[in-house]
C-alpha cells in the first residue's frame, strides 16, 4: 500500500482518527492517537516514541539493571515508523484507523529491545536462506464475569467465571454465550485476524482459538492483536479475559502452541514433506527438529517468559519437561504433524503458553530451527509415549531464574538472535524474578502464617 491507496482506505472509511501503537518487550501495546496532520507527516519521516517503553516492566516499573535506555540516558525519544500496511480498521471503532509501528534507534538501526523487528530479522535471515516461513499461533485463555475493579476487590480470589464446570469442546456453552462469540468472531474476522477455529476447553470459562496460519510477521500481529482486542471486546460484555499461563492451582494452564512449517521460496512446495519416508518428514525437517530441541533449553526464557509460565512445568499439565519430539504426540515439546496429506506437515511447538509475546517466541522457534538445518543438528529419537522422561532429551529448565541464565550464558542464542536484544532481555528477566522473590504468596501465608 502506497499514500494514494492509504488516503483512498481512509475515505472509504470515515476515517476521523487515527491510533498507532507498538508492541512492547512482554508483548503489550503501547499506543496513543496523533493529529492527522502529524499522522501523515510521521508515514513518511516517522515520530519520536518515549523509549520508556522498553524500560519499564508489566507494571510500569522501571529497570534498575537496563542498559538500553534509564535515568543515566534520560529515557529520550526513540523513532517509530509506522507500518502502512498494518492498517485495520475494529468494526466496533469505525471511524478510527488502526497501525502498528516498529522501533529504532536511527534511521538505519532498528531498536535492539524492538520485537517486531527481532522477528522482522529472523524472517529474513530465512527467505535470504531460500526459505519461505509460514506460522500460526493456537491461544487458550480464561473469561469470567468479573471487571479490572471487581477482580482487585476480590484480590483475584474467588472469580465468577463466565461458565462453570469442566466442558471441553461444548457446542451448548458456545451456544449459550453467542451474543460474545458472535461478536469476537465478526469483530477480529473485520480487523484482518483470521480465525480457523475457537471452541471451550476443559474447565470453567476457558476457551481456545487457532488463527490462521500466514508468514511470521504477520501470523504474530494477528496473535498479538487477538490478546489485545479480546480484552477490549470482553470489557463491552461486561466479562474479563486472562492469558496467564496458569491462573489456579487447580485448574489446567492455558497453552500458546507455536506452528510452523518451511516452503520453497515461490511457495508452492511444503519442504517439511517427504512422503518417501517412515514418518513423512524431510531431511530439513529433521534438522530443523534437532535445532529447536536442542536450543530449546537456551531459549525457554523466550517460550516461557514469566514466573507464572513455570507453574505449568509439572507432571500433567500438558506442558512438555524435555526437549522431546513425536509424531502426532501431544505429551511432547514438538510435535510432528504430518496428516492429512504432505501439504498439512508442520511442526508445533507446544511448550509455549498464551503468555507470550509472539514476537519473540516465533523469532527464537525459527531461528532455533535454522540453525539446526545451518549445522546439520540430528534431534533426538521420536518419543512414542509419554515423553515427560523421554531418553535422549534434554531436559527443560523449570524456573524463570534458571531459564534466564541459560539464555543470559548461551554462546549459541547469540548467533540464533542479535546479541543487543538477548542482553536486553535477560536483564529484564531478572528484574522479574527479582520482583518475584520480594513478593509474598497466598500460598505462604495460608501455609506458614499461624503454624510456624
Amino acid at each position: 500500500m502506497d499514500t494514494s491507496e492509504l488516503r483512498a482506505a481512509f475515505d472509504q472509511h470515515s476515517i476521523r482518527r487515527v491510533k498507532v501503537g507498538g508492541f512492547d518487550i512482554d508483548g503489550i501495546l503501547r499506543g496513543k492517537y496523533i493529529a492527522f496532520d502529524k499522522f501523515w507527516s510521521a508515514v513518511e519521516k516517522g515520530f519520536g516514541f518515549c523509549d520508556v517503553i522498553f524500560g519499564w516492566d508489566v507494571a510500569d516499573q522501571l529497570y534498575d539493571n537496563a542498559e538500553l535506555t534509564g535515568w543515566h540516558t534520560g529515557y529520550p525519544d526513540t523513532l517509530a515508523r509506522i507500518d502502512i500496511d498494518s492498517f485495520r480498521v475494529l468494526p466496533s471503532e469505525p471511524n478510527t484507523a488502526h497501525f502498528l509501528v516498529d522501533f529504532w534507534l536511527d534511521p538505519q538501526t532498528p531498536h535492539p529491545a524492538c520485537p517486531r523487528n527481532l522477528l522482522k530479522t529472523v524472517t529474513a535471515r530465512l527467505e535470504a536462506a531460500g526459505y519461505k516461513p509460514l506460522a500460526s499461533v493456537e491461544l487458550e485463555y480464561w473469561l469470567f464475569r468479573e471487571t479490572p475493579a471487581s477482580m482487585a476487590e476480590k484480590g483475584f480470589q474467588g472469580l465468577t467465571p463466565l461458565s462453570p464446570g469442566m466442558f471441553g469442546y461444548s457446542w451448548v456453552r458456545t451456544g449459550q454465550h453467542a451474543d460474545l462469540i458472535e461478536d469476537i468472531l465478526e469483530q477480529m474476522q473485520g480487523y484482518g485476524i483470521a480465525i480457523e477455529g475457537m471452541h471451550t476447553e476443559t474447565g470453567p470459562g476457558v476457551y481456545e482459538t487457532a488463527i490462521r496460519y500466514s508468514d511470521p510477521v504477520r501470523a504474530a500481529d494477528m496473535a498479538a492483536l487477538f490478546k489485545t482486542t479480546m480484552k477490549i471486546l470482553c470489557a463491552r460484555h461486561g466479562c474479563t479475559v486472562t492469558f496467564m499461563a496458569k491462573w489456579h492451582p487447580d485448574l489446567p494452564g492455558s497453552s500458546g502452541h507455536l506452528h510452523q512449517s518451511l516452503w520453497d521460496s515461490e511457495g508452492e512446495q511444503n519442504l517439511f514433506a517427504d512422503e518417501k519416508d517412515e514418518h513423512g518428514l524431510s531431511q530439513l525437517a529433521r534438522h530443523y527438529i534437532g535445532g529447536l530441541a536442542s536450543l530449546s533449553p537456551d531459549l525457554t526464557a523466550l517460550f516461557s517468559p514469566t514466573v507464572n509460565s513455570y507453574k505449568r512445568y509439572v507432571p500433567g499439565m500438558w506442558a512438555p519437561l524435555t526437549a522431546s519430539w513425536g509424531i502426532e504426540n501431544r505429551t511432547c515439546s514438538i510435535r510432528a504433524i504430518n496428516q492429512p496429506s504432505a501439504a498439512s506437515t508442520r511442526l508445533e511447538l507446544r511448550q509455549t503458553a498464551a503468555d507470550i509475546n509472539p514476537y519473540v517466541a516465533l523469532a527464537g522457534a525459527l531461528g532455533a530451527g535454522l540453525y539446526g538445518i545451518d549445522h546439520g543438528v540430528e534431534p533426538p529419537p521420536p518419543s512414542t509415549g509419554d515423553a515427560t522422561e523421554a531418553e535422549g532429551a534434554p531436559k527443560l529448565p523449570t524456573s524463570l531464574r534458571d531459564a534466564a541464565r541459560a539464555l543470559g550464558e548461551s554462546e549459541r542464542a547469540r548467533q540464533v538472535l542479535p546479541e543487543g536484544f538477548v542482553d536486553h532481555y535477560v536483564r529484564t528477566r531478572d528484574w522479574e524474578v527479582r520482583e518475584y522473590q520480594k513478593s509474598v504468596s497466598q500460598w505462604e501465608l495460608q501455609r506458614y502464617f499461624e503454624s510456624i
